[in-house]
């Protein structure tokens, strides 16, 4: 049975103008569809369509109510029934994203750890750009799904994409919200809105030295051997000032005729005390009187004014030293030592970078050889030492392939992380690498940003969606948007948790502690010295106050009455007895001038 879907030839049976061949098909027309339940002709708008039937219904958990039909045979308005409200449909995109932190990443419970899903199981996503993707949706007034994918996508040597440039491409997805750079490869394929994040590009991370803290660190400002050396400094000194001191026809106690007050002596034990004292701002005291023991002095006040000076500024340069936070400072420096291992995370854009520098050098070599081979004319301007081009991406990429790019971003970190001398450094985006340093006190960035490239989103080439999302990027950028998101993301206020996080920070107690242990030590040996002074003290009393009589008994003096005050009350009878006649021929003299007289044994004075 043949059916109206059958494709009919139609014979107008006429030749003349348009109008008539016009009118004769229209008759044609009317005849075949006059009957036909699903063709029909409306000969007002010379228009042939089909006669169908739609219910607009709500669909949701409970049954779904018809909210009005709709029938093309009929009229051509939508019935609307009373207690039903249509609203217009918003558009659906959607969106793909990839594993890229800080801009997308699955969201974690904080107490358990495992990935956060909604009601329907799906993996609840977070981030820089989902954040962002949520504002436009809201202001552009679409819905959307998010499309999982593995990675950005690689160009295959055929010239097609896989991953979300490849999806993208080929109209899988509408739009990549993730950290994605622009780059000429990528705009080949697909197009980007402006950039809302152009201040990126590949720096370094690595850990911060742990600190081998310790009380006595101010000792280990100079090595053993100078320690020793000044000991024996002091020794050799103090034993030549006894020694000078007692020998010089010229020192105090070798001529008392032109020093016959009382003058230091300087025993050992006086010389030892001189020398350790001359180290103190409140210097050795009284100095030799003698000119080879005063130059033997100079010397030695010498040797310690450089010997202070020295471990002042040793002290304050070791100290500032081990307030460094790394080894080196820039890539270069990265390239040049060989203690730091350094690699960068397998088939990423940082490791394609290297490659590509890599390529260029090798190039560039290549072209710069051939000119200085084939130059005919003047030989002389090519006649250099070296290569004016510096290979130095050539061997850091080497360096990566010889240990092995890491195959995440999360096995990178956490490789500098465990390096607690910070033997390992990873080369990184810089936008993540500055998000890690932000919430581990234990990281640090170093070296400047170098090959910078802007982050935007992406869309298909020709997309109607590039114009919308680009102007409301563009209102974002105005109202402050992505200032809010990044002070969000990249909060810099974390680190004032970490006990470590300025810089500048002072000397610690645990540097200098051995400096408070030696002055602790120094006045409890003064009370243990204090101790034994009394003792043999008391000791040396009693010995000298039990007289001892002819025939080995005690002789019986009065109370309070012992051989020192003997000794000292007959001293001053033989010398008032024998000085009688020089007193009164002095009273005598000037005995008016005269208001008081102390009279003591010598020894007694002095």
């Amino acid at each position: 049975m043949e059916t109206p879907w059958e494709p009919k030839e139609v014979d107008c049976g006429t030749k003349g103008s348009r109008g008539q061949i016009s009118s004769e098909f229209q008759k044609v027309i009317e005849k075949l569809v006059g009957n036909s339940s699903v063709l029909k002709f409306e000969e007002d708008f010379k228009r042939l369509h089909y006669q169908t039937y739609f219910e607009f219904r709500s669909f949701n958990r409970s049954t779904p109510p018809e909210l009005a039909p709709f029938a093309t045979s009929e009229s051509a308005d939508i019935q609307v029934h009373n207690d039903s409200d249509i609203k217009p449909l918003r558009r659906f995109f959607r969106v793909g994203t990839t594993l890229a932190i800080p801009w997308s990443y699955p969201s974690t419970d904080p107490d358990t750890g495992l990935v956060r899903r909604d009601a329907m199981g799906n993996e609840i996503w977070e981030g820089y750009c989902i954040e962002l993707v949520e504002k436009l949706a809201e202001d552009m007034k679409f819905d959307y799904q998010l499309v999982i994918k593995e990675s950005f996508g690689k160009r295959s040597p055929n010239g097609t994409w896989s991953g979300l440039v490849g999806d993208l491409a080929t109209g899988q997805i509408d739009l990549i919200s993730t950290g994605l750079t622009m780059t000429s490869e990528r705009e080949e394929v697909i197009d980007f809105v402006p950039p809302y994040f152009d201040q990126t590009g590949i720096t370094i991370v690595i850990r911060k030295g742990i600190r081998k803290t310790t009380i006595f660190k101010f000792m280990t400002v100079l090595k053993l051997e100078v320690w020793l050396s000044i000991v024996a400094a002091l020794i050799m000194t103090a034993v030549l000032l006894c020694l000078l001191d007692k020998y010089s026809p010229y020192s105090a106690q070798n001529n008392p005729r032109l020093y016959p007050y009382e003058c230091r002596k300087f025993t050992l034990k006086e010389s030892f005390w001189f020398a350790l004292t001359s180290f103190t701002p409140q210097g050795g005291g009284e100095t030799p009187k003698s000119c080879s023991a005063r130059v033997l002095v100079s010397a030695y006040w010498l040797f310690v004014v450089l010997m202070l000076a020295t471990f002042t500024a040793n002290l304050a340069a070791f100290l500032t030293v081990e307030r460094m936070q790394s080894p080196v400072q820039s890539l270069e420096q990265l390239a040049k030592q060989s203690r730091i291992t350094y690699s960068v995370v397998n088939g990423s854009s940082t490791h394609q970078y290297f490659k590509n520098m890599k390529f260029a050098e090798d190039t560039l070599y290549r072209v710069w050889k051939e000119i200085t081979l084939n130059a005919s004319s003047d030989q002389s301007q090519y006649r250099v030492w070296d290569y004016p081009i510096k290979e130095q991406y050539g061997h850091i990429l080497y360096a990566i392939e010889q240990g092995g790019p890491v195959p995440n971003a999360s096995v990178g970190f956490q490789r500098v992380i465990d390096s607690e001398n910070g033997e390992f450094a990873l080369i990184h985006d810089s936008a993540e690498i500055k998000y890690e340093v932000s919430r581990n006190c234990n990281l640090t960035e170093v070296g400047e940003i170098f090959a910078e490239q802007p982050y935007a989103l992406a869309v298909q080439q020709g997309s109607r969606l590039q114009e919308e999302i680009s102007r409301n990027i563009l209102d974002l950028q105005k109202d402050r948007f992505f200032e809010i998101l990044t002070a969000k993301y990249w909060n810099s206020s974390q680190r004032g948790q970490c006990s470590d996080a300025d810089d500048n920070e002072g000397i610690t107690l645990e540097s200098l502690g051995g400096v408070f242990i030696a002055t602790i030590c120094g006045l409890i040996l003064a009370m243990i010295t204090l101790s034994f002074e009394v003792y043999f003290h008391k000791r040396k009393k009693r010995t000298q106050t039990t007289p001892v009589a002819s025939g080995g008994a005690e002789s019986k003096n009065p109370v309070g009455a012992g051989p020192t005050k003997l000794m000292y009350a007959k001293e001053f009878e033989s010398a008032v007895m024998r000085n009688r006649r020089e007193f009164t021929e002095a009273w005598k003299k000037g005995g008016n001038n005269i208001q008081f007289i102390t009279v003591q044994p010598r020894s007694h004075l002095y």
